[in-house]
């Protein structure tokens, strides 16, 4: 799809949206009280309206949740409207209780918006996807393409052509440079143009947009047909896959002057990590009061136990590659790294990792800061600096990371962070690096802010309940 069709989708979206939290709300509310003239604390409730508007606003744009919303079908759709809702009401009535004006909000008002606007929202979305799939099929909205390639690339690229192109393209034409293929049909599709006539067939017939895959061919040729399209007026688009990955990891852009392409196996929305900035940022500052006000207590508790600091420094491996200063509660003898080279042995970890049971270094008070995590407190310090994530994969030590593969490196390809997949899934279980790897590249694959938020509401639990810690 376009970028104007899309900007039209994605603002059409959001008003209809807007529109049926609006008039859900106002139902809700006549529901409840039968007349606005009964309504208690309107002012209230303008203000909860507002806070639901304001929420569906920042969702849209920063969680990006219409994504592929034409091709979504039914059910998807309800899922991710009754989704949207969930946190909607949540974020809002939490904001509200913040505000200590939990307690003064209807209800049976709230109750009744939360099953209106999940099915008001859904129905309308779907008579929206109805339209817009109408308008942008109709005859003076198709994008006519033609494919130019060669012989052996001809059936792999137009099926991938097919099977990915948004539902306002129309393949119109099909041109074969290295063999005359003229009127022979592939998937449907006439071969109508070869090397010598496919400028003047572009000329002829009605041609918007032009997709060039011609892997290993001449240059000067390639450009004489993009310099020729581009004087007609038609755009084109050249692939350039040099290493076929799937769109979204390779992008197009502009470097120091060059236009490159760029192939990265992690790309991020800005957008997004922004948010996930500002969410450590005030996690990190709210546990950095937790940890000044158990500092005495802990500090007083560790001192007691065994000589030595409070606190314990380490440098770790942050993102892509950068040493950092990593600080926890001490919960070892200070000669712990020193007596480690004598207990290798009995390392029950497979691969790089240090892990044993009943490790003789850790200390009585240690034993127990590791169990409930209180030992990690500090790291909220490292959170705020930007050294370390709320969310994140485990930051490795010097010793591992030099012996990192370019596999097991991938790891550190984001910030590390404070808890992660790895620690969720009872850490203490894992016996083998590989599992640590498996788990922390499925938290890069598939990183959304939803996830993380899961992930510490799930890590929230496992402290609590000392699940997968030893």
């Amino acid at each position: 799809m376009n970028r104007r069709m899309k900007l039209i989708e994605s603002y059409l979206l959001l008003l209809t949206d807007l529109g049926s939290i609006a008039f859900a709300y106002i139902i809700a509310i006549l529901i409840r009280y039968r007349k606005f003239s009964r309504v208690m604390e309107p002012e209230l409730h303008f203000v909860v309206c507002i806070g639901f508007l304001l929420f569906c606003t920042i969702y849209s744009f920063m969680f990006d949740w219409n994504r592929e919303f034409i091709k979504r079908g039914i059910l998807v759709e309800f899922i991710a409207v009754t989704k949207f809702n969930v946190f909607m009401e949540l974020s809002v009535m939490a904001f509200l209780f913040m505000l200590q004006k939990g307690a003064d909000v209807s209800r049976l008002v709230m109750g009744y918006f939360a099953i209106l606007n999940i099915f008001i929202v859904w129905l309308v979305r779907l008579a929206m996807k109805k339209a817009l799939r109408a308008w942008f099929t109709a005859k003076s909205n198709i994008v006519k393409i033609m494919i130019i390639t060669k012989d052996a690339a001809m059936e792999k690229t137009l099926s991938k052509l097919k099977e990915a192109m948004d539902i306002n393209y129309e393949i119109v034409a099909l041109a074969c440079v290295d063999k005359d293929r003229k009127g022979e049909t592939v998937d449907g599709i006439e071969v109508n143009a070869n090397r010598e006539n496919v400028l003047s067939m572009a000329r002829q017939m009605p041609l918007d947009e032009v997709f060039i895959s011609l892997p290993d061919e001449d240059m000067a040729y390639v450009k004489h047909i993009i310099y020729d399209l581009e004087s007609m007026g038609v755009a084109c688009h050249y692939n350039i896959d040099i290493i076929e990955r799937p769109s979204k990891e390779v992008r197009v852009g502009s470097f120091a002057g060059f236009t490159v392409v760029t192939y990265s196996i992690n790309h991020f929305d800005y957008r997004r990590m922004v948010v996930k900035r500002g969410i450590d940022i005030l996690g990190g500052l709210v546990g950095c009061l937790i940890t000044v006000v158990a500092t005495p207590f802990v500090a007083a508790a560790i001192k007691l136990d065994s000589p030595g600091p409070v606190l314990f420094a380490q440098t770790r491996i942050g993102k892509n590659g950068r040493r950092f200063k990593i600080y926890k509660f001490r919960s070892m003898y200070i000669d712990a790294e020193e007596r480690k080279k004598e207990l290798e042995a009995q390392n029950e970890m497979q691969g790089l990792m240090f892990k044993m049971e009943n490790d003789p270094r850790i200390t009585k008070v240690g034993r127990f800061i590791r169990k409930t995590s209180i030992d990690e407190l500090p790291q909220f310090f490292n959170i705020v600096k930007g050294d370390m994530s709320l969310v994140g994969t485990r930051p490795p030590t010097e010793g591992e990371f030099e012996q990192y593969n370019s596999h097991y490196r991938r790891r550190i390809s984001m910030t590390p962070g404070l808890t992660g997949l790895w620690q969720i899934s009872g850490r203490s279980e894992i016996v083998d690096f590989d599992e640590v790897v498996k788990l922390d590249l499925e938290y890069i694959d598939n990183w959304t802010l939803g996830l993380d938020i899961k992930i510490l509401f799930q890590t929230v639990w496992v402290v609590l309940t000392g699940r997968g810690s030893k």
